[in-house]
Formats: structure tokens, sequence, C-alpha cells
């Protein structure tokens, strides 16, 4: 009975609670991948230190080393892992020696291939459980395999090797997550087949290194300090950075497909930046409101453009790529192994305040942090020779979560000295020297406050303990998951072709990656050298736009980001135009997705814009509260409304609830609107209409059939539209064709089909009612996409 020996040699020690407190169950750690990399550089000697950590909670481990090797070879390569574990340092020796025994003999190896294989190791747990007498607390299955082996793994567990009712199941899982959006969709709607959330412990172990798990708690112990200054009027910027010294070489085959925005910036540094961003929770301590506030702070970031990174690749990376893949000489990798992003958030509390992610392979140092710069608006009058230099209004403001390496060479905190000395717990972080010889971003360390871990951990074992009190603040989530992709995934399709700007690594880069924010993107300062530019590509950007005709009217074709940048342009100059000429200029704009990035580069990018003269009127609205998810005027308030200075009297939302009901004919809310409209409005003739096109054919909210708004008065009517929400409100088109100007725009692959339906079809509104848009005295302009154009 090799559990009662080793229960018995505990108790023995003195290191086991007595036989009343020992009955909180057994705890059964399954480690696929045991022999793997991550399973002998970290992952032993983490379920080492947590059953270090437990051997006295009242839990009894068995610890099951699985892989697909056979039997014999596998439990070598495992036990020879096993023997090279070590104890803490404060451990002592001959409790370590006992401890480490007590492990050794509680750990067994499996291979694991067949439902059959699972099955067995369910039987051999139920068994020893059985004859120990022993409670099953819970198992956790450790996933340290490729994700592709995921979904079959999974399948096994869920069919074979559950636990019984009563007891709990956590399966951790490793990155990568995917590598977009959809990928990262297809491969959590397979796990939730298997599993429910929470049961499921995704991994980013930046999420254990101490400096970043603090960032929370500091904030929390430390919020009569914060609370006044941690926002947009006092910060300045915000800084997530890690920086490497190593390449890609030996990971190529990984890196070309993920690259360092997929490997760092999607996962680390946006976790770390969460921390820092999100709204602080009434009590840190609750997972689920950590987790829906982290959620809710990703979800007001701004969209990320072209133009919100700067992408590098150091040297040797192509030939690295060459050898390692066999791939033909001369072969142009556009993998980035540096990324600079501009992140922007539209909460009103870090508005206009820039975040800036930095990270890369073959940089001059290695080092990680979070930085928070505030704003300085001190002057001294006092010549700095004869201040009291630690606490100087003039010195830098700044707080800073040292993830370790570089100067420091341990996780630490930094507080500047002219902010205020923070509260920190003093049985986990200690006070540091102040040393005036090492100097941090052009600061002696004598300037801060440092606090360095009591004892330092390394990440894994952070996060296994964390696993085994069921804290899942510390893991993604399927739904933070998916709203990161949804996040990143556009920059990275944005970027996929584009030419990183080539390093030669090291101390050698010198200003070369240097970059700075510029007209709402980042740029990097200095131009790239001749010799270093990368072979000549004909990319997406060196297209110009095309101006041809369209149905008859004027046609602009770009790829979809030029082709915004241009429209929004457009509009801007219709703006001024019509302002010159009547002192005010009328505009109404269509809900849906489309526009939604058209507003996001009006907000961010043309502050000539003549909003204080500007009428905002919507084309069209969902029959639903404004303030609902689906509303049109929602989306344009987050995406536009909130950041143009539009005079609040000069927005028209539609008045679809009326009398706390929607769209009912009797409350009239379509006659209130047309006579805004006749009262405001000279003529009812708008200066410009902004419409899309639906893959039917609709546009604005009229529909194929629709009974209304197709032709007769120009008015507003109530529409009826085929997918929810059904009931609509929308302009006419007598009404929209009233207008001085149309813009219809079209955008993505999506809308090819009628696109070129449409350059075909005459006049034939009931079928296609965007057909039907033909500006009685006004000018029509299409703006269509490469991708819908051309397919």
């Amino acid at each position: 009975k090799m559990l009662g020996r080793v229960l018995c040699t505990v108790l023995f020690v003195g290191a086991f609670p007595s036989p009343a407190e020992a009955s909180q169950g057994h705890i059964s750690v399954v480690l696929l991948g045991a022999t793997g990399d991550l399973a002998k550089k970290y992952l032993w000697q983490g379920l080492f230190q947590l059953y270090i950590d437990q051997v006295s909670s009242g839990h009894s481990f068995t610890f099951h080393g699985a892989a697909l090797t056979a039997l014999e070879p596998g439990q070598r390569l495992m036990f020879d892992v096993l023997k090279k574990l070590s104890c803490p340092q404060d451990e002592a020796p001959n409790r370590c020696a006992v401890l480490k025994d007590q492990f050794l003999k509680l750990s067994q190896y499996h291979q694991l291939k067949t439902a059959e294989n699972y099955s067995a190791l369910s039987r051999e747990i139920e068994t020893l459980l059985r004859q120990e007498g022993l409670k099953e607390a819970g198992r956790i299955f450790y996933f340290s395999v490729p994700p592709f082996a995921y979904t079959e793994i999974a399948q096994h567990i869920n069919s074979s090797c559950r636990p019984p009712p009563g007891a709990w199941l956590r399966v951790v899982l490793e990155k990568p997550f995917g590598h977009d959006l959809e990928s990262a969709q297809q491969m959590a709607a397979e796990l939730t087949g298997f599993f429910r959330e929470e049961e499921m412990y995704r991994v980013d172990h930046y999420l254990g290194k101490q400096a970043v798990a603090h960032i929370l708690p500091f904030r929390d112990q430390n919020r009569q300090f914060l609370d006044p200054i941690w926002n947009r009027h006092h910060v300045e910027r915000v800084e997530v950075v890690l920086k490497e010294t190593v390449d890609a070489k030996g990971r190529t085959s990984f890196y070309e497909q993920y690259g360092v925005i997929r490997d760092v910036l999607q996962n680390h540094l946006t976790e770390a930046l969460m921390f820092l961003v999100m709204e602080l929770p009434a009590n840190v301590s609750r997972a689920q409101e950590v987790l829906q506030h982290k959620l809710q702070a990703l979800q007001s970031l701004w969209a990320l453009e072209r133009s919100s990174a700067v992408l590098g690749q150091y040297q040797a990376y192509a030939s690295q790529v060459q050898e390692e893949l066999q791939q033909a000489p001369g072969y142009v990798s556009t993998t980035p192994t540096f990324a600079g992003v501009l992140i922007r958030s539209d909460s009103l509390r870090w508005e206009g305040v820039p975040f800036l992610l930095a990270s890369g392979k073959a940089l001059d140092e290695r080092v990680g942090y979070a930085r928070v710069l505030f704003k300085n608006r001190a002057y001294c009058t006092q010549s700095g020779a004869l201040r009291d230099a630690g606490h100087s209004q003039c010195k830098p403001k700044q707080i800073i979560f040292y993830f370790g390496h570089g100067a420091l060479n341990t996780p630490a905190v930094l507080v500047s000295r002219n902010l205020f000395q923070p509260v920190m717990p003093k049985d986990s972080w200690k006070e540091a020297e102040a040393r005036s010889d090492l100097h941090i971003f052009g600061q002696p360390l004598s300037d801060f406050y440092v606090y360095s871990p009591v004892k330092e951990r390394d990440a894994y074992s952070v996060l296994i303990s964390n696993i085994y009190h069921g804290r899942k603040d510390f893991f993604i989530t399927t739904e933070n998951l998916l709203a990161s992709w949804r996040f990143w995934t556009p920059l990275l399709d944005s970027t996929s072709l584009q030419p990183p700007r080539l390093y030669p690594g090291g101390v050698e880069n010198q200003h070369l990656l240097d970059f700075e924010m510029v007209g709402g993107g980042v740029a990097f300062t200095v131009a790239e050298p001749a010799e270093l530019l990368s072979p000549s590509m004909q990319m997406p950007s060196d297209f110009r736009a095309v101006q041809s005709k369209f149905r008859q009217s004027p046609l602009v074709s770009a790829w979809a980001e030029d082709l915004i940048s241009q429209l929004a342009s457009d509009m801007e100059e219709a703006a001024v135009r019509s302002v010159a000429r009547s002192g005010q200029f009328h505009l109404a704009l269509s809900g849906g997705s489309s526009p939604v990035v058209l507003f996001q580069r009006l907000a961010r990018h043309h502050y000539s814009f003549p909003w204080q003269h500007t009428h905002v009127w919507l084309v069209d609205e969902r029959c639903v509260p404004l303030t609902d998810s689906e509303s049109n005027f929602l989306s344009l308030h987050r995406h536009l409304l909130q950041s143009a200075r539009v005079p609040y009297f000069n927005i028209h939302p539609m008045p679809v609830h009326l009398h706390r009901r929607l769209c009912v004919e009797e409350d009239r809310g379509t006659e209130l609107y047309a006579k805004d409209i006749l009262a405001l409005v000279a003529n009812a003739s708008f200066d410009l209409v902004l419409l899309g096109v639906g893959t039917d054919g609709h546009t604005a909210s009229l529909f194929p059939h629709s009974e209304n708004g197709l032709e007769g008065a120009p008015t507003v009517v109530l529409t009826e539209s085929p997918i929810k929400p059904h009931q609509r409100m929308s302009l006419s088109l007598p009404l929209i064709n009233k207008a001085r100007q149309v813009f219809v725009l079209v955008l993505g692959k999506g809308k090819h089909d009628i696109t070129t339906l449409l350059s075909r079809v005459g006049h034939e509104p009931r079928k296609w009612p965007v057909s039907g848009v033909r500006p009685s005295s006004g000018q029509l302009v299409w703006y269509v996409d490469y991708e819908a154009l051309l397919g």
C-alpha cells in the first residue's frame, strides 16, 4: 500500500495534521506530457513545491506523469527529472530529503494513448482510494502537450477519467490558444463540448510572475494614494515591455506561425496591461468580479489599425528560417520579431492616455516591466544641486512593476519617492536597500521606494498553487480569451504582408527601433538605412486609389484602410464646404458594422472637422432601447460621438422608444422625426447621407419588397427586417434621394457577390433597394474596397 506507507512517513516527521484534521480528501494530479521540456524545466518542480506547501493542508496527493512513450522508457525519463528536484533554500536538509523521497514514492508514470488507458488510470485511482479509505476531493489534468492534441485528450478525460460526483475536475491548458479569433473560437467550442467553464484553467505564466500578480493587490492596498491620480488627468502614459536578448533560433517553426504579437503581446503584455487599467473591484479577492472588470477593460479599447504598430525583424532571422525549415534561398519572411503597439481606451478614466506595448528578440537587454509614468506639472526654482533630490517634485514620477532580470535581476515594485511611500504586505515583500550606484530609467535607485519579494517563487509554482486553490482570476476565461483575439486579430490581418524593418540585433540596434506617437498611430523615429531595407515586395499599400464609375456614378476603390481614410477626408471636405456655404452641416449616418471603422477614423484623425456646426442624424435605427448593444445610436455614440465635440442639441437619435414602448405606430415616432427634419434641415435635403449595402441589396433599413419607404413621400417609415431585431425605423428612399450628396460604403469579401450583381442590374428598388439610390439633384459616390469589388 504505497500511499499508506508514505502517509505514515509524513506523520512520523511531524509534517501532517492529526487524523481528525486530515479529512479534506485526496487529489490526483495528472501531468500529460510529463517528459517534455516544459515539464522538465518548470512543471515537476512546481508540483513538488505544491506538495511541500500543502503536505500539512489535510489533502493527500498522488502524482501521475503521463505521455505517449511506452512504460519502461517513459518511467526512466520521468524519474531522471524527479531525482533532480530541489527544495527551497529555507527548507531544512533533513526535511527536504524526506519530502523528496515521499514525492517520488507518490509519483508514477503511465502511458496514456487510448480511451482504455484513461479508463485504467481512473480505475487505479479509485482502487487506491478505496484501499486507503480516502474520499476523492478532485483531479487536476495538466495539458503540457501541443494544442492539436487537446480535443482527443479532452474526449478521453470526459468519457473515461472524470472524478465521481462530489469531486471537482480542473483541466489546465497551455498556450497557444489559437492564432486568431476564428481558430480560438473553434478551439473554445471544441473544449466546451467536454468541460464546463469553471473546470478550465488557461495558463498565461506571466500572471504567475510575482510583480504581475501583485499589481491588483498593490492598487487595492494603496487606494488612498492612487484613487486621485490613477486617471487621464495625472497619467502621462502606460508602458508594458518585454525585451529579450536571445533570438528565435531553434524555434523558427513556431515563430513563423506566430510571430512576436501572437507570442507575447496578445497574451502576456495584454494581461499585465489589463491589471493596470481595469476598474478596481470592491473586493479583489472575488475572482468573478476581477474577471468581469478585466473583460470590460478589454472591450473599452479602441480597435487597432495598421498605423497602430511598428514591426521589426532581426537580420539573421530569414537565414535561420531557410536553414531550419529548408526554405529556398531568397525566401522572404514577413514575420515580426519586434513590435511596438499604441493602444488607447475610450473609458472615462483613460481617454487620451497612450498605452505602449513593446517586445522583441535580439534586443540589447533582457528585462520586463509595466510602468506608469505620471504627468509632471511642477517647476522647481531651486537648482538641482541644492535640492533634496529624492523628494524633488521636478523629477519623474512613476510606478514600476519590474518582472525580473535587467539591472535589478529580481522582481520588484518601485515607487518614486516624490509620489508616496506605498503600503506593502510585510510577510511577502521587503524594502530593498536604496542604492545610488544602480540606475533605472536614467534615475538612481535611491530615487525610489524599492520592494522585492521576501521569497522569490517561480511563476509556475505560483500558478500551480492557484490551480490547487481554485483561483480562477489568475487564468484566462473563454470570454476574455476571445475578447483579446477580437482586439488583436484585425491588426494581425492588416499587417500580415507588411515588410518589417530589419535590425542587426543586440547593442548594434542603436536607435533603429525607437518609435514615437504620430497622428494617432506610431512610427519609427529614424529612417531605415538603405543597406537594411528588405527585398522589394508589392504590398497592398503600394496600390493607388482607383477612381472610375460604378452604376454610372463616381467610384472610389482602394484597400479597406486607405479607402476609409479617403472617405473620412472627403466627408470632412464636404462638411467644411457646407459650413462655409450655410453655417451648418447636416449629416445622416447609417448603422451596421461597416461604418464603425469610419467613425473611429473620424474620431481619431480629423480634429479639424467642424463638429461644432454639425448636426448628426440617423439614417436608420433598430427598434431597441438606445442603450441596447443592438442600437445603431449606441454604436455611433461609442465610436464617434463621445470623442467628437458635437453640441448635445445637434445630436438627433431616432425616437424608437416612446412611452416605454418600442416603435408603436400610435406613438408617431416617425412623424416626430420627420417634423424635426423639416424644421431644421432646409428643404429636408441633408448635406450628406452615408449608406451601406447588405448582402441582399438592402440599404438603410429598406429591405427587398418592403411595404414602406421604397417609394412615395420623402418621409420617415417603420419597416420590417428579415433578421432580428425585426422592427426598424428608417429614412425613406425618396427622402434619401433629396440629399445634396450620398456616399455608399461597401467593405469586405462578403459583399463581393452583391457588388457584382449591382454592377449589372438597373433601377429595381423593390428587388434591390440600394439600386433606387439616385439623388434627384445631388451627387452619388460609391466607396468600394478591393475585396468587395474584386473578390
